[in-house]
């Protein structure tokens, strides 16, 4: 029986170390000596610039309904109608009886202002709406997968992954990454943070951009932890049960 209770110990103790805890999954830790936590610093937001391949598409607002007619107006309600304008590899689009206008580089709000001007040299009273068509992130890994669309500015990490559901409780938190494109044929930028601290933030890690790849890598020792201290007492509900049957049927096979 002593020998048993040993296991028994032992098996409790295991099972013990291997539960998920806040430590390991939880959100906006502080960083202390204890849990040594990483410290990021605090940076300016910095808008999307408009990159080669991504696509633009725009609302022409006129009271002449001549030239509206003519130039074809986009509508952003129209989803998969909407005609959308790739950034050529020289950094300009081309739409239709303007010239190729120069818009890598920019803002969203600046590329509006830009084809604004341009249409006003031909329709004095025109007004325009332009927003960025591909304005979405992917997500990989330990979360739930998908592409999602960015539906405001300043998009942080967080609301990023809760339009997934969440990291999965396997997902290693501590190595988050985040697959950013750059321009001119640059390697893409890798963005490796641990999302466990409270610092990040206002970090330079904090907010999700247009093409974002977000991976989560699951965490090592996953298969081996249980998901929750229910589990847990499960676990060693059944494992005690099974120890007691194997030890009975010991006993028995040699009376």
């Amino acid at each position: 029986m002593k020998k048993i209770f040993i296991l028994l110990l032992g098996l409790v103790a295991v099972l013990m170390s291997s539960c998920y805890s806040h430590r390991v999954i939880g959100y906006l830790q502080e960083p202390t000596k204890g849990n040594k936590l990483p410290v990021y610093d605090s940076v300016s937001y910095e808008p999307y610039r408009i990159r080669v391949n991504d696509e633009i598409i725009y609302r022409l607002i006129t009271m002449d309904e001549t030239y509206s007619k003519m130039l074809g107006t986009n509508n952003f309600t129209s989803g998969q109608y909407a005609n959308s304008y790739r950034v050529q590899a020289d950094g300009t689009v081309d739409l239709p009886f303007l010239k190729p206008l120069k818009m890598q580089g920019l803002t969203e709000v600046e590329a509006q202002n830009l084809l604004r001007d341009a249409f006003k040299e031909i329709i004095p009273d025109a007004d325009v709406k332009l927003a960025l068509f591909n304005k979405y992130f992917s997500v990989i890994g330990d979360a739930h997968a998908g592409q999602f669309y960015i539906y405001k500015e300043k998009m942080n990490i967080f609301q990023a992954l809760a339009m997934t559901g969440d990291v999965m409780n396997s997902g290693d938190r501590r190595h988050i990454r985040i697959i950013r494109p750059r321009d001119n044929g640059q390697e893409p930028e890798v963005l490796e943070f641990d999302i466990r601290t409270n610092t990040i933030i206002d970090s330079k890690y904090y907010y999700v951009y247009p093409n974002d790849v977000i991976y989560v890598a699951r965490q090592k020792n996953s298969f081996y932890t249980v998901p929750s201290y229910s589990g847990f007492i499960g676990l060693i509900t059944s494992s005690v049960a099974l120890l007691t049957t194997v030890l009975n049927y010991v006993a028995y096979m040699y009376k």
